[in-house]
Parts: C-alpha cells; structure tokens; sequence
C-alpha cells in the first residue's frame, strides 16, 4: 500500500503541474520538446507532462519604454541630446519570443537610429519647433520596423531636447532681445496714443472754449439790447409824461383864463422841459405868434380829450 500510494501522490502533483491558468492581458508561448507548439490565451490549459514547457509568459499590456538621451546632429550640424520615450504593445507573441533575442534592446537601437536619421534632415529651428512631425515620422519607421518582431509603436515621444550650453545662451539673449524689443514698441506705442489723447483732449478744449465764448457774446449783446430797449422805452414814456404834465398845464390855464401871452410862454417852457437836457439843438419858431398858436392847437387838443 505505501507504495501505490506515493505512486498516486506523484501522479497528482504530475498533474497538477500541468495545469496552467493564464491571467487576463498575458499569453503563454508553449514549447513540445524544443519546438514552438501553440500559444495559449486566457483561461484554464493542461500541458503534457515532460515534453511540454511554457516557454515564455508574454504581458499583453501596452508598455512604456524611457530611453536615455541620445547624441544627434541636425543639418546645419548642431550636436544635441534627445531622450525619446516609446509607447508599445505586443500583438504577437510567438513572433515576439522568436522574431529578436532581446526585443527591448533592439528597440531602443532602432529608435535611437531613426532618431538620428530623421534629425539629420532638419536644422536646429526646425528641430526645436517640430517635434509633432518628428514624433509621427519615428512612429511610422519603427512600427514597420517592428512588425517582424509582433511589436505595434502606438506612439514615440520626444521628452526632453538638451541643445549645447553656447546654443542655450544664444537663444536666451536672443529672447531676451525680443522682449526688450517688444516692451520698447509697446512704451513707444503707449506714448503715440497718450500724445493723441493729449492733443485730441486740448482740441476739444480749445472747441468748448471758442463755443462758450460765443454763446456769451450773444448773451452780452442780446442783454445789452435788451437794455438799450427798455432805456428808449424809459425816455419815451417820460417824454410823454411831460407832455402831458406840460398840457395838463396848459389846460389848466386856459381855464383859469390866462391871455395869449402867458400861453406862449408856457409853450416856451414846455419846449425847453422836452428837450430836458438830453436833445443837442432845440428849434424855436422865428415867428413867437407860431407858438401862440402852437398853444392853441394844443389847447384844443385838450378841449377835444
């Protein structure tokens, strides 16, 4: 019995030994002997004992690969440093296990090659400003590169461009000079507006002024007409008033019966009241008898009123 009985725990562990699960995102490469027998995906498997060997547990997963900076020299030969980092997946794993020895190593040899060459072809300028086209010309040349191997670049990045410390100080004067470039057209362009704003603000100052001095010499005449109108008007009506102070004189002598004489006078008198001072020449009948009847006609005036 203790035999048989070691015999079935060996037979178990046989057996046990030749089931394989495979996990999501991996595949197995199974070998018979040597040879290249299937690849298995996931889920449960059994192996044949003793002849068959897993021989590689591929990851499915896509992978990122971080190269060290590499040396390149662009067109207008400017030596630089250019570290790449490689996005990939690997879609078949038998090719992957049997198309290259060390698939990782030949990438990083492929990719640092075609860095190179596509460089070569561009100047420094070009270079610094360009990586979107570098990355999808590296992409295209290494997939099909890789396509042997059951690799797929699905994307190449240039992580880091290192110029030379003399091209790194050249360029940053040369920055520096076009921000000093730009601050003195932006001071100069600031001042040009700030000298129109200037001239336009003592414009319209010097249009205000011409307008209010206007309506003030209107005003100044309108108030100094206005003035002058009611300064006749005021002579007018005292000129008036004396007249008719001087008849009502009149007219108060002819009924307290005075002669022809005294009416003469007060017509004299009345003439000399009219003028009041203000008129420059008074006129005076060369006939005295003219202003008797003057005070007649007068008189009647009175009468009729």
């Amino acid at each position: 019995m203790g035999p048989f009985i070691f015999l079935i725990i060996v037979l178990l562990i046989i057996l046990i030994s030749c089931i394989r699960i495979v996990p999501q995102a991996h595949a197995y490469v199974v070998e018979r002997l040597g040879a290249y027998k299937e690849t298995w995906s996931v889920g449960l498997h059994l192996k044949a004992p003793l002849i068959d060997r897993v021989a590689k547990n591929v990851n499915l997963k896509e992978q990122v690969i971080d190269f060290p900076p590499q040396p390149v020299i662009t067109k207008d030969n400017v030596t630089m440093q250019i570290d790449t980092v490689v996005y990939f997946q690997i879609t078949d794993p038998r090719l992957y296990c049997y198309g290259v020895e060390n698939p990782i190593m030949a990438i990083e040899n492929l990719t640092a090659t075609t860095l190179r060459n596509v460089i070569g072809d561009l100047e420094l300028d070009e270079t610094l400003t360009s990586r979107e086209t570098i990355n999808t010309k590296m992409r295209a040349s290494l997939d099909v590169a890789t396509d042997p191997w059951g690799i797929k670049i699905n994307r190449v990045e240039l992580k880091n461009i290192i110029p030379p410390a003399a091209i790194k100080d050249a360029m940053e004067k040369q920055m520096k000079a076009e921000r000093e470039r730009r601050e003195a057209i932006l001071i100069a362009e600031g001042e040009k507006k700030s000298t129109i704003l200037i001239a336009e603000g003592k414009k319209e100052s010097a249009i205000l002024d011409a307008e209010a001095e206007k309506q003030a010499a209107i005003l100044r005449a309108e108030a100094k007409k206005e003035a002058t109108v009611r300064e006749a008007e005021g002579q007018a009506e005292a000129i008036l008033k004396v007249q008719q102070a001087n008849a009502d004189g009149l007219k108060m002598l002819k009924e307290a019966g005075a002669d022809e004489k005294v009416m003469q006078l007060k017509s004299l008198e009345a003439f000399s009241k009219a003028a009041d001072g203000q008129a420059t020449k008074i006129i005076v009948p060369s006939d005295i008898a003219g202003l008797a009847g003057l005070a007649t006609s007068i008189s009647e005036v009175i009468k009729e009123k």
